[in-house]
Order: structure tokens, then C-alpha cells, then sequence
């Protein structure tokens, strides 16, 4: 009986331990501080994506960055994540239960990234394919024990933690209303976009569609592209004299490769690379921006030995795939930019993104 309390009283201390969040007490050294997040991205997906656009294996604009490693996803307690816990072990540097979004069990919320750039007066924004108030922009904007809570996710934006630039799918939760009446330039269409960013808006809520932006081979053109999206954030973002914090996610490779549909997947992954070329246009000569590209975790088990060449897939595409949920496997990174060189290590954990950018060990 000693010992089984002896072991609940250790358990219960880790808990308490694990649940206590080192929160940056300096200003971001990084000024500007670029995350794209490839959700369901794994190694194979890269790869697949490269030989179909370039017939070579590391032809995509990010695995050509300075650094690169590879990083373990596991949510609390070991299990296969969630993007919910993924997302808020990148955005905090702790780990959480699945569906869990940015907070401790008793309900404390962590310090984001988004929040922490803020607190010093930096600007901030989230660009996703996927609706807004999803759990992996919610992770960085939001605090909620369960990534279900739409509505709450939306108020935690723009009522709470209110960044500059807020694009992507719209609905669930977040309705042109209440984005105006928290003083938002809303958009709904790529043309309004371009419009509003010409326009020298402020603040901008671009809510389009009521769900998940299409997938590339089947989006329209009221819709934007990730890359518009990113260079209209860009725009808004760089006015700030102090810097900002983006985050920037591909929401919709890990809806194609649930569905394990490698047409979509290779889609979305070639829209990524497109979106990272802008990216790296944009900050090509300076020095106090660092640019990431990762993963939450991978989705489908993809096989890494595709047959696939320059422009062509294998007779039967779809079959390549282990299965239709997450894996515990690694996931690659990719960083480029201030202080590349303390990213390429050999492996890290997903919390350790919050501790290289927050220089918190």
C-alpha cells in the first residue's frame, strides 16, 4: 500500500511539474519570427511532393534551408498526437492532453507565441487553408480545454489575444459581425483581399467560405491561394516597427492524406513550397527574420518508395498509404534565417520550437 501511494504522490508531483510553464522574461530576439506549419507534413510527403514537381527528391524551396532536423510529436503522457496538442506543444513548449488547446488540466492558460511576441508590442497574425477557429491556429490564438469549442475560440481571438491579420476558412464559430465589431477590416473573397491590402488596412479578418478553403485542383478564384494569403500577411505585418510573429499553416495536406488521396496531398504540399518561395522573396537580405517550416505530426503512414517521377503518378496513387490516421513517427524541419544554426541538431521535440524561439531552456 506504501508504495502505491508513494508512486501516486511521484505521479501527481510530475503532473504538477509538467504543468508549470517557463515564460520568457526577455523581448523576442528574433524581430520577425515566420512559422509554417505543414499540418499531417511527414518525410514522405516532402518527398512525394518533390519528385512530382521536380523529379528530384530535395527539389521543394524549404529543404534547401541552412538547417534541418527532425521532431518527435508525442502529446502528454506518450500517446500519438492530436493537432490540438501538437500545435500547443509548438505554440508554449508544453506538452497537453489531445484536444486540448494552449492551457494547463487546471484551466491555467500557457503563454503563446503569438501572445508573447505581443506582450512586447510586436505585431501578430495567423493564415491557415483550414477554418480559422481549427486546432492548430486556435493553439496559437485561443485557450480552450477542448478544440470543439468554436465559438469560444473565435471570442479568444478577437476579443483576447486580437491579431493583426486573421485569414483563412470562416464559420465555426467566427462570423463577420463580430470580426467588425472587434474593429476588423473584414474580407471574404481574394479580390477584397487585395483590395483591403492596397487599401493600408490596419486589421484584417479575411473569412472565406464557412469551412475549410478548397483544395487547390478545386478551389475557385474567389478564393485565395496560401501564397496571397501569406503575402497580404506579410504586407499588413512588416508596417509594424517592432517586428511580428506569423504563423501560417497548409491545413489541408492532412485532410487529403486522411483520405489518403495523393493527388490532393502532393496539391497541397507544392502549395506550401510555393508559399515558402514567397516567403523566403520577402526576407531574402535580412538579418532579423528566421523562417520554420515543420509539421504537427504525420498523417497517414505514407509510404516513403512511391514510384514517382517529374509530372507523373503511379498507376494506383491511393495505395501507398498505411492508414488514414496520425503516426507517431517524426517529422522533418526546416529553418532558415537569425540563428539557423541552433536548429540543426540531430533531433529535437516539438516544445523545443518554444525554447529556441524564446531562448528558454
Amino acid at each position: 500500500m506504501k508504495r502505491i501511494l508513494f508512486g501516486i504522490l511521484m505521479i501527481s508531483l510530475l503532473l504538477v511539474s509538467c504543468s508549470m510553464q517557463i515564460v520568457p522574461e526577455q523581448p523576442p530576439e528574433i524581430t520577425n519570427c515566420i512559422l509554417i506549419i505543414g499540418d499531417g507534413m511527414g518525410f514522405a510527403h516532402v518527398r512525394a511532393a518533390s519528385l512530382y514537381l521536380t523529379g528530384e527528391e530535395d527539389g521543394l524551396s524549404f529543404q534547401q534551408f541552412p538547417a534541418a532536423s527532425q521532431v518527435g510529436t508525442l502529446s502528454l503522457c506518450g500517446a500519438i498526437t492530436d493537432s490540438a496538442a501538437a500545435a500547443t506543444a509548438m505554440a508554449t513548449g508544453m506538452k497537453v492532453s489531445n484536444g486540448t488547446i494552449s492551457q494547463a488540466p487546471d484551466g491555467k492558460p500557457y503563454e503563446t507565441l503569438l501572445e508573447y511576441y505581443k506582450r512586447y508590442g510586436m505585431s501578430t497574425g495567423l493564415v491557415s487553408t483550414a477554418h480559422l477557429t481549427h486546432a492548430t491556429p486556435a493553439a496559437f490564438g485561443a485557450h480552450e480545454e477542448n478544440r470543439g469549442n468554436y465559438e469560444e475560440i473565435a471570442a479568444d481571438f478577437l476579443e483576447e489575444t486580437q491579431p493583426e491579420v486573421l485569414l483563412g476558412g470562416g464559420g465555426y464559430g467566427l462570423t463577420v459581425a463580430a470580426a467588425e465589431a472587434a474593429g476588423y477590416k473584414v474580407v471574404t473573397t481574394a479580390a477584397e483581399l487585395q483590395t483591403a491590402v492596397a487599401q493600408d488596412v490596419e486589421r484584417i479578418s479575411g473569412q472565406f467560405g464557412t469551412g475549410h478553403i478548397p483544395y487547390v485542383a478545386e478551389r475557385s478564384e474567389d478564393y485565395p491561394s496560401l501564397p496571397e494569403m501569406t503575402e497580404a500577411a506579410l504586407s499588413i505585418l512588416e508596417k509594424g516597427p517592432d517586428g511580428f510573429f506569423l504563423m501560417v499553416e497548409a491545413g489541408r495536406i492532412d485532410h487529403a492524406s486522411h483520405d489518403n488521396n495523393l493527388v490532393h496531398m502532393i496539391g497541397e504540399t507544392i502549395e506550401l513550397h510555393e508559399t515558402v518561395e514567397a516567403i523566403h522573396t520577402w526576407a531574402a537580405g535580412r538579418d532579423d527574420t528566421t523562417i520554420i517550416v515543420t509539421a504537427d505530426h504525420e498523417t497517414g503512414l505514407l509510404d516513403m518508395d512511391i514510384p514517382i517521377t517529374e509530372g507523373s503518378l503511379p498507376t494506383n496513387p491511393d495505395a501507398y498509404w498505411g492508414h488514414t490516421g496520425h503516426s507517431r513517427g517524426d517529422v522533418p524541419i526546416y529553418v532558415w534565417g537569425m540563428n539557423a544554426e541552433q536548429w540543426d541538431v540531430s533531433r529535437m521535440d516539438n516544445t523545443d520550437i518554444y525554447r529556441i524561439i524564446t531562448n528558454t531552456y
